[in-house]
């Protein structure tokens, strides 16, 4: 799609396949910053979990966008390890939730699944914005998007605004010392790294705005 108002579900099976092929692109890069910080393993089990997902896709009866999100989220908490499973798969599975019985959605529509599972991951891990996780990347795609949609932007402007917010979010994980995860274990050794999930949360609205905004 390119300047569409909606996004399909041809559309969304096709953000994940990209999703999936940028994760193992990146796999040994986000394995690299996990190292730095972590169990050194990010990389290897996104890359597990979305090749899984990648399995499944043809599996589901296509048309409903709510069930194919439920299906990559129970997949990913089944075939990834560590604390990326879970918190993964919530967000998938609350996005899945939020669009239920949809077969195509808009800026709107997108904006309020995207709420929906950053609030899951919320829950799920207890954590906040600036505790140098995956939310810092999130939080600020959530906020960017809802802004841009409140604004009236079209859906390619409005995912853009989503990426760049993420990637911002991303970078601002540098010199901040983490409070949630295996990375808070290090104290303020832990600043001056990149957090891996906050890398890969990156990734993946750059990966929508890629795809749904004809940006690819």
């Amino acid at each position: 799609m390119s300047g569409a108002a909606s996004v399909s579900y041809h559309d969304v099976v096709t953000w994940l396949r990209t999703f999936t092929s940028t994760i193992a692109e990146n796999k040994q890069y986000l394995t690299e910053l996990d190292s730095a910080i972590g169990d050194a393993d990010h990389g290897i089990n996104m890359d597990r979990g979305l090749q899984a997902v990648l399995g499944k896709l043809d599996e589901v009866p296509p048309g409903d966008i709510g069930t194919l999100c439920k299906t990559v989220g129970m997949t990913l908490v089944s075939t990834v390890g560590g604390a990326g499973g879970p918190l993964y798969g919530t967000l998938f599975l609350q996005i899945g939730g939020a669009t239920a019985g949809k077969s195509e959605i808009s800026a709107a529509d997108w904006s309020a699944a995207l709420d929906a599972g950053v609030s899951g991951v919320q829950a799920r891990g207890k954590a906040q914005l600036g505790d140098k996780t995956m939310l810092d990347a999130l939080i600020p795609a959530r906020e960017a998007l809802a802004a841009a949609v409140a604004d009236g932007a079209e859906l390619p402007a409005a995912l853009r605004r989503s990426a760049d917010a993420a990637e911002e979010g991303m970078e601002a994980t540098i010199p901040l010392v983490a409070r949630k995860g295996r990375a808070s274990y290090l104290g303020e050794r832990s600043a001056g790294h990149q957090d891996p999930g906050a890398t890969s949360s990156a990734l993946l609205l750059r990966t929508v705005a890629d795809t749904w905004a004809g940006d690819a």
